[in-house]
C-alpha cells in the first residue's frame, strides 16, 4: 500500500534509522524517506555503498546540526569476503584481476584476521566517494584515471570470524570512522597470498545505534503518515555518548542567546548536550569552569501537529 503524504514540507525534527536496501544510494533512500514523512529539511549521518546494506540514519529538521556526531562515531560492520579472488574495485561489481586457490586453513586465516585488529594504515580505494579537486575517486576510476591517494590511520576495534568456509569468511568489524572495508578485505587477501574481495556488506551499527531498530521503505511506505513520523527518535538521540548539563531557566535563556556561562563545579574539558526543563537546547563546550554555546537548537515549535518531538 502507497500513501502519499498530505504535508509535503513540513518541519520534521528527529532521526530516522533506515535498513538501507541493496542497490539503493544513500541519497536516494533519503530522498524517498523524506517524501515518506513530508519533511522540509533532511540528511544522512553518513553514506552506504549501493552495494551495502543495513544502517542508515537519516537526519530531519534539528537533527541535521548534529550530522558530525554520526559521522565521527564508531561503526559495526557484517562483511562477507571471498578468499581467491582479486577484484579492481575490491568488490563483487568489479573486474576480476586474478584468480587462485584459496587459503583453507581457518587457523592461518583467523591469524591473519586478527593481525589488523588495532591501529593500521589504510589507503582508500580508488572505488570510493572520497573526493579529489571536488570529484568522487569512483568517477575517476571509472574513467581509468588512477590518482595517489594519501595512507589514513583508522581503528579496528575488534573483528570476530563468524563464519569460515573456504573461500567465504564472513567477519563482524567494530572500526573507527573513516574504515573501508573493502580495502580491509583486499588487504586480508594480500597477507593471505591469495587475494580476496568484499562479497557483501551490511552495516549493523552507528555508535549505539542498532540497525535491529530500524525500518525498510516497503515498511515505512505501508505506514499511515502519522505512524512515520512516530518512527523519529529525538534529535538527541546521537548525542547519547556526551555528558549531560541541566541548567535553569536564566542560564538557559542565556545559553540559548549564545552567551557564555560561568559554571559553579568544574568538570573536564569537552563537549556536553545542555538541556533545560528536560528540552534539549544543543551541544556546548565545557572549558575549566565555562560553558561555550557550540551547536543551538532551535526554541520554536515545529508547525507540525506532532507532539513531544
Amino acid at each position: 500500500m502507497s500513501t502519499r503524504t498530505t504535508h509535503p514540507r513540513d518541519r520534521i525534527d528527529g532521526i530516522l534509522l533506515l535498513d538501507k536496501p541493496l542497490g539503493l544510494s544513500s541519497n536516494d533512500a533519503l530522498v524517498r524517506a523524506r517524501r515518506l514523512l513530508g519533511a522540509r529539511k533532511a540528511g544522512h549521518g553518513g553514506t552506504l555503498d549501493p552495494l551495502a546494506t543495513g544502517l542508515l540514519p537519516l537526519l530531519f529538521g534539528e537533527a541535521t546540526k548534529f550530522a558530525h556526531d554520526s559521522l565521527e562515531a564508531d561503526k559495526t560492520y557484517r562483511a562477507e569476503i571471498l578468499l581467491g579472488v582479486a577484484t579492481d574495485t575490491g568488490d563483487a561489481e568489479g573486474q576480476v584481476l586474478a584468480e587462485c586457490e584459496p587459503v583453507r586453513d581457518e587457523a592461518a586465516v583467523r591469524e591473519a584476521v586478527a593481525g589488523f585488529v588495532g591501529e593500521i594504515e589504510q589507503v582508500p580505494p580508488m572505488h570510493s566517494a572520497l573526493k579529489r579537486d571536488g570529484r568522487p575517486l569512483y568517477e575517476l576510476a571509472r574513467q581509468g584515471v588512477v590518482v595517489d591517494r594519501a595512507a589514513r590511520r583508522v581503528t579496528i576495534f575488534a573483528i570476530d570470524v563468524l563464519r569460515f568456509a573456504a573461500p567465504l569468511l564472513e567477519l563482524r568489524i567494530r572500526c573507527s570512522k573513516g574504515t573501508y572495508v573493502r580495502s580491509l578485505a583486499m588487504d586480508l587477501g594480500e597477507r593471505l597470498g591469495c587475494g580476496a574481495h568484499l562479497r557483501a556488506l551490511r552495516r549493523e551499527r552507528v555508535g549505539a545505534l542498532d540497525v535491529a531498530d530500524a525500518v525498510t521503505l516497503e515498511a515505512l511506505e505501508a505506514l499511515s503518515l502519522e505512524a512515520r513520523r512516530a518512527r523519529l527518535l529525538a534529535p538527541d538521540a546521537l548525542l547519547a555518548s556526551l555528558p549531560r548539563i541541566d541548567l535553569d531557566a536564566e542560564s538557559a535563556v542565556r545559553f540559548a542567546q549564545g552567551q557564555k556561562l560561568r559554571l559553579r563545579q568544574p568538570s573536564p574539558d569537552g563537549r556536553v548536550r545542555v538541556y533545560a526543563a528536560g528540552r534539549l537546547l544543543g551541544v556546548g563546550r565545557r572549558e575549566s569552569d565555562a560553558l561555550l554555546p557550540h551547536r543551538l537548537v532551535s526554541t520554536a515549535a515545529p508547525d507540525t501537529d506532532e507532539k513531544g518531538r
